[in-house]
């Protein structure tokens, strides 16, 4: 996979490309970090909601945040004007925090040409970037988009990502290493668990790399920094499964992995919430 990110600099003289399509994958609910609150409503020109919370997630899943079929996939980017030719830059309000979860949903699908802004809202508006009140959907009307050429072109993964079952299947597995993005405390079972009726601890033969680790500030850490993170870290493995509370977060240390030059990361989309929830399902604190 190519380098996954884009800077502020980049997007700002690209903003008016006619292929280039810009999201803002922002959540409501925030869990991990303190939440950045804006007054007002607040944007980059230009941008279309990319909604996580209900409208990219399968909402016929018993499970938080689950990745959408590829036919809701497919339904909903055509609704926001996408095309199969068009290049993808997605940002958040918390700088890197729900972005990447949006951008490994694109690469689940099979999208090739997708990015991650580098700080995201927060350094765009440290910057003193222009910025909107409004959406590009609001009042705009993209056009007819062809479903079945989108259909078509793009490919779902199902190897990039694992339910509780293969994530299980694996944990003996001497070249995977299963990496969780939650906080120590809880990793360690030292702390209850946000969500109720979740235990407390981790995956057996899980390793723990808390997301801030691989954040500067607002942004990424830097290629040598991230490779000097995760050869420190399970570096002889030739398979990684990424998990965290609810398969968002994951998705940071999915983005920093590949940033730092790694091949064939893994979502467990259902994470600790899924894991945690279910009695016959080892687990260690």
């Amino acid at each position: 996979m190519e380098y996954p990110l884009v800077s502020t600099q980049w997007l700002e003289a690209h903003l008016t490309d006619p292929h280039l399509v810009l999201l803002d994958a922002s959540m409501e609910t925030v869990i991990g970090k303190e939440p950045l609150v804006y007054d007002e409503p607040i944007c980059i020109p230009r941008s279309r909601r990319f909604d996580l919370e209900n409208v990219f997630c399968d909402k016929t899943s018993t499970q938080i945040h689950t990745l959408p079929t590829f036919e809701q996939f497919i339904q909903g980017i055509a609704q926001l004007g996408i095309e199969a030719d068009s290049v993808i830059v997605i940002y958040d309000n918390q700088g890197i925090y729900s972005a990447p979860r949006a951008w490994w949903t694109f690469k689940v699908m099979g999208f090739n040409r997708v990015y991650v802004l580098d700080g995201g809202l927060p350094q765009w508006i440290e910057e003193d970037r222009i910025t909107s009140s409004r959406y590009q959907a609001e009042g705009v009307d993209y056009g007819p988009t062809d479903i079945d050429t989108l259909a078509d072109v793009l490919q779902y993964h199902p190897e990039r990502v694992m339910d509780a079952e293969a994530v299980l299947s694996r944990i003996e597995d001497a070249e995977t290493a299963i990496v969780d993005a939650r906080g120590a405390p809880r990793f360690l079972g030292q702390v209850s668990e946000p969500r109720p009726g979740v235990r407390s601890g981790h995956i057996p033969r899980s390793v723990n790399l808390p997301f801030a680790q691989v954040l500067d500030g607002n942004k990424i850490k830097n290629t040598s920094e991230l490779q000097a993170i995760y050869q420190g870290l399970a570096a002889d493995k030739s398979a990684r499964i990424f998990s965290c509370g609810s398969g968002i977060t994951a998705c940071i240390l999915i983005l920093a992995s590949v940033a730092a030059g790694h091949t064939h990361p893994i979502l467990y989309d259902g994470s600790w919430a899924d894991w945690g929830s279910r009695t016959d399902l080892p687990i260690e604190c």
